[in-house]
């Protein structure tokens, strides 16, 4: 008779061979279009308050995710089991998603994508209490390496400022938002009941947009849509199709093949393609002392990947 895995030591088996590959190759392809993230929603926070502007981001997704979902994939339109699940998981994300457009009317997009990149490490701590994963010695160095990167990008690469704890209004408000995502991310694994991802990705949308609805739906319906330009519908557009409905279903699938700590590990290199993004888009280019800290992030990335799960 077979002896059957306990559902908790479940949660700490991780995908080999191929699996493997496909779910670091998609967390890849999540840090190039959250990189876009951060850019383009600087340039909707220029007009448009967080509140909201996260509101108006939302509703579109949830019809994107409904589209795929129910249209695409045809998955069967039900009433989800244990609908808290999805609440609590909405919960976190509004959270994050209203601090990171808040810390943009403060701060640059490479400096609120360099404390993205401390994710890693506090999803790795979230992932011993939530799902048993401990992290491997090896593995942790790369977390704190990449860490000290990202450390060395949000304080602009002064001393001084690091020496004096000299850190941002914007920086400060996105960090909260960086927890409540480091957490999110063990809890997918935690709460999965099997569902088809879309699906998920569907209901936690919507559990996100009714956090969203108090303090938004006010704003938003005060919005002289006639008067923003351009360049807002765009980056809205980016953000509710690309950088939610993408992004989650490349999050879901890598977090069903990949330990929590290497699964946001692919966030070290955001503030790279942050940097190379805003010069694309004459922003102007970081300092060199700046994009060295983005490069060290980098290499914990390429440490932390290579080593054994």
């Amino acid at each position: 008779m077979t002896k059957r895995m306990p559902a908790r030591a479940a949660l700490s088996v991780h995908a080999r061979g191929r699996e493997k590959l496909k779910g670091h190759l998609a967390m890849l392809l999540f840090a190039v279009l959250i990189a876009g993230s951060f850019s383009f929603g600087g340039l909707a926070a220029r007009y448009m308050e967080a509140e909201p502007l996260t509101l108006w981001r939302y509703i579109l997704t949830i019809v994107v995710m409904a589209a795929l979902a129910f249209g695409a994939f045809k998955v069967p339109a039900v009433w989800p089991k244990e609908i808290w699940r999805f609440l609590l998981l909405g919960g976190l994300i509004a959270i994050y998603m209203l601090t990171m457009f808040t810390a943009l009317e403060f701060t640059s997009p490479i400096a609120t994508g360099a404390v993205f990149t401390l994710m890693p490490l506090l999803s790795a701590g979230f992932a011993l209490p939530v799902l048993g994963q401990k992290t491997r010695p090896g593995v942790l160095a790369g977390l704190i390496i990449a860490a000290a990167g990202a450390v060395w990008v949000i304080f602009r690469g002064n001393i001084g400022a690091i020496l004096s704890f000299d850190i941002g209004t914007g920086e400060m408000i996105f960090f909260a938002g960086v927890i409540c995502h480091a957490l999110y991310v063990p809890l997918i694994r935690r709460f999965d009941r099997g569902e088809p991802a879309v699906a998920f990705g569907f209901w936690v949308t919507v559990g996100a947009a009714l956090w969203l609805v108090p303090p938004g739906i006010r704003g938003l319906i005060e919005t002289d849509f006639s008067a923003l330009p351009l360049a807002v519908y765009a980056a809205v557009a980016y953000l509710a199709v690309v950088t939610t409905a993408f992004t989650f279903l490349l999050l879901q699938y890598a977090s069903m093949r990949l330990p929590a700590s290497k699964v946001l590990g692919y966030g070290y290199l955001t503030p790279s393609f942050i940097i190379l993004l805003e010069g694309l888009l004459g922003h102007g280019w970081a300092s060199l002392p700046v994009l060295a800290g983005a490069l060290v992030t980098a290499c914990g990335l390429a440490l932390m990947a290579f080593l054994p799960d």
